[in-house]
C-alpha cells in the first residue's frame, strides 16, 4: 500500500450490492469492503474460513441450526465447509478477509469477480 485506505471513502465509490471491493492485500488474503442488502444465497466454503466484520447496520449470519446476529463493530468467522446464507438488514457495510481468489459464493462459475477499490 502507498497510503491509508480509508474505508467509508472506498464505501462510497459504489452502490453493487454483494460485490467486494479489495481495499488492501496483506499475506495473500484481500481485504475487502461490500455493501449488503437482504439475502444472499445460502454457500459454504470447503477451503476457508469466512471472516465478517459489521461496520454499518445489522447483519444476521443464518447458519443451518442457529443464526448470529453482528451489529457495527462486530465480528464473527464461519468456519470452512459450513453452510451459511448473509442476510442484511437494511444497507449493511461490511469488511471481509479472505485468502486472494476465494469466491465469494464458494464457486468460481457464479462468484463475484474481484474488483480494486
Amino acid at each position: 500500500m502507498k497510503a491509508a485506505a480509508n474505508l467509508a471513502e472506498k464505501l462510497a465509490t459504489f452502490t453493487d450490492q454483494f460485490s467486494p471491493r479489495t481495499v488492501a492485500t496483506y499475506n495473500n488474503n484481500d481485504i475487502m469492503v461490500a455493501k449488503l442488502e437482504g439475502s444472499f444465497h445460502w454457500h459454504k466454503h470447503d477451503e476457508t474460513d469466512d471472516f465478517f466484520l459489521v461496520l454499518k447496520g445489522t447483519l444476521d449470519i443464518e447458519l443451518r441450526d442457529r443464526t448470529i446476529t453482528l451489529k457495527p463493530g462486530e465480528v464473527f468467522v464461519v468456519p470452512k465447509g459450513i453452510e451459511h446464507r448473509p442476510v442484511a438488514r437494511g444497507e449493511v457495510h461490511i469488511l471481509l478477509i479472505e485468502p486472494t481468489g476465494t469466491p465469494n459464493t464458494g464457486d468460481k462459475a457464479t462468484a463475484a469477480p474481484r474488483i480494486l477499490a
